[in-house]
């Protein structure tokens, strides 16, 4: 099992190609860092939801090791870079939010991207707010019933559900607690475009119609994804 971080910014400008650089070249020499996701925003359509505009940027950091990523994140840690007033001031002023969560990935039939070596591909990210009435009961039947049908998607490369867990950090941004995150991933906003107005798209509302009950609702949002190796890749 894997651990990750997300850094949420809504409401900023999207990034230039100056700051993406300069963001990755600070996630590339992070110790622990096994890789990196920067996700900017990406259109698409969904024939069930319209969540209206993505996160400005977010910033998504995995870890083997759950004191790695407190290391990174703690005082004096390499990401408290992160909200340093010089890296990214497309963010000045935007609503920041961080949360930390462990990684379970799931297979799909063919996981090979067929995009060009370094283009960004897509990523749905999905967010469920919470509580839930029963907070097992509702991770249980997610996760037996949800990635099967994902798998199905057409042209689906990756699979992933975040948990949420308790963490230390010091990164000076709120911490928020989604009762889960997750992502399906595909070659670009077409290729997503696509596997949601599948018939696929269909049997996974009718799975969340089944769901245990809970509140908060969800988001959903297509973004471009461009891939970082940490020094530990």
């Amino acid at each position: 099992m894997r651990f990750t971080h997300f850094l949420t910014c809504n409401g900023g400008d999207e990034p230039g190609a100056a700051e993406l650089a300069a963001l990755a070249a600070l996630l590339g020499r992070t110790p622990g860092l096994s890789d990196a996701r920067i996700y900017t925003p990406a259109a698409t359509r969904d024939p069930y939801l319209d969540d209206g505009r993505p996160p400005s940027l977010v910033v998504q950091t995995y870890f083997a090791e759950l004191q790695a990523l407190e290391a990174a994140f703690g005082k004096g840690g390499v990401l408290q870079g992160l909200v340093a007033p010089d890296l990214l001031p497309s963010q000045a002023g935007a609503d920041m939010a961080q949360e930390a969560l462990a990684v379970r990935h799931y297979p799909v039939p063919d996981p090979v991207f067929q995009t060009p070596d370094g283009a960004p591909h897509c990523t749905y990210l999905v967010a469920y707010r919470g509580p839930a009435q029963d907070l097992n009961a509702w991770l249980t039947h997610y996760i037996n019933h949800h990635p099967p049908i994902m798998a199905r998607f057409p042209g689906i490369r990756q699979i992933e559900i975040c948990s949420r867990l308790d963490w230390c950090g010091a990164l000076p941004v709120p911490v928020r607690a989604h009762i889960q995150r997750n992502k399906v991933v595909f070659d670009s906003p077409d290729a997503l475009t696509a596997a949601l107005n599948s018939p696929v798209r269909h049997e996974m509302r009718a799975d969340f119609h089944e769901f245990p009950p809970y509140e908060g609702g969800n988001t959903h949002f297509p973004m471009l994804t461009r891939v970082v190796r940490g020094p530990v890749s």
